[in-house]
């Protein structure tokens, strides 16, 4: 398993600067205008979509057909790939916290303050549940259809869980509910656990997916 986010971490590795480079820019084009809010989940969420990228790496090197030659079940190789994009993920959040931060110090749209920090924070919690929601739905995908067909398939990764929110939220609704700050806050708070059954749900059927192929 290791060796496996190992290989897809050094693959991707190439693409490091040219990622970082996207990151400024966006710095430059978003936060004066719309604030770090968005930033973050920008960062996060491109971050996360890099998984599909190492599918197409192992596409051309015929990765999979040569994996299973050696000790490595393919339900081992599907989670190797949401433990990546936990990675991805995470390493998206934190970047846009930080050039985020700077950022939002340098143009005055945050100010250093405990309540501050604890709302930078929150966001981050929720683009990081955000980017592994999106990427755990990219991942079944890409498998089903290949890595070039799942680019132009990305599209459904976002409008699928961002429907299913639209649906809760028309629930909630009807049901008289308000969004109060406080469920937000006992939502954000429980996001992580959403997220995780979510990736889960989307590692079982990436499985029976994988498990079907032909290699």
């Amino acid at each position: 398993m290791k060796s496996l986010i190992i290989k897809d971490l050094y693959n991707i590795g190439h693409n490091a600067k040219s990622m970082f480079f996207i990151l400024l820019i966006f710095a430059f084009a978003l936060i004066p205008f719309s604030g770090v809010e968005g930033y973050i989940f920008v960062c996060a969420i491109l971050c996360s979509m890099m998984i599909v990228t190492t599918f197409s790496f192992d596409d051309n090197s015929n990765w999979n057909r040569y994996a299973m030659i050696m000790p490595v079940s393919k339900s081992n190789l599907v989670a190797g790939k949401f433990i990546t994009l936990l990675i991805f993920s995470a390493i998206g959040t934190i970047c846009g916290l930080i050039i985020g931060a700077v950022g939002g110090l340098i143009t005055g749209k945050i100010v250093f303050q405990p309540e501050g920090i604890c709302e930078l924070l929150f966001l981050a919690l929720a683009a990081l549940v955000a980017a592994m929601i999106f990427g755990g739905m990219s991942i079944p995908l890409v498998f089903q259809f290949g890595a070039e067909k799942g680019r132009m398939l990305i599209l459904v990764s976002f409008l699928a869980p961002a429907a299913i929110c639209f649906g809760v939220y028309q629930l909630l609704v009807l049901l008289g509910i308000e969004m109060t700050d406080q469920l937000v806050f006992v939502l954000v708070c429980c996001s992580p656990v959403i997220a995780l059954a979510w990736d889960y749900v989307m590692y079982k059927i990436s499985c029976s997916i994988f498990s079907k192929m032909e290699l």
